[in-house]
């Protein structure tokens, strides 16, 4: 479209020029202004035809020459075996709110009665081991005697009942 476009007008400025050879009248300020306005628009053109050639050019360039790889030599090394590192996993600790929940395992009896079988958790040994002793819920102590005397402390099935658990370890 450019090309046409400057074709164009190069035919008609080599035409004007053919014009513009004969003697120009004082009286003419159309005819010259006509021609000056032809050939400023030839010389943009030119302007604009150079300008896409350049663009051109460059892209031409751009594109990059084919090189065929280079061969790779690969070095022998024998690996050397490292054991990998383990480490025993450490449990993350409870947070506090669970943490109340568990009894110790330790603490965790079972007494023969009259009435049979008794599993309960003893009160003097939940006062050494347990730090929220204090808390534990009072309808589930209890009280019994044994042929060694009276024993205190709490059922193990209420406390279950009620949230607790037993710790593992």
């Amino acid at each position: 479209m450019y090309r046409k476009f400057i074709a164009t007008i190069t035919a008609a400025s080599i035409a004007l020029t053919a014009m513009g050879a004969a003697p120009a009248f004082a009286g003419d300020r159309e005819t010259t202004r006509a021609i000056a306005t032809i050939l400023g628009l030839a010389v943009v053109g030119k302007l604009i035809h150079d300008r896409n050639d350049r663009k051109k050019e460059r892209h031409r360039n751009s594109t990059p020459a084919y090189h065929p790889p280079k061969p790779q030599v690969q070095q022998h090394h024998t690996p050397n075996y490292t054991p990998p590192a383990y480490h025993q996993p450490k449990p993350r600790p409870l947070p506090q709110r669970a943490n109340r929940k568990l009894l110790p395992k330790q603490c965790f009896r079972s007494f023969e009665t009259r009435r049979g079988k008794v599993r309960m958790f003893p009160s003097r040994c939940l006062n050494r081991n347990y730090d929220y002793a204090y808390r534990l819920p009072r309808q589930c102590e209890y009280t019994f005697n044994t042929p060694r005397g009276e024993r205190r402390g709490y059922e193990a099935r209420c406390l279950r009942d009620r949230g607790y658990r037993l710790a593992r370890g």
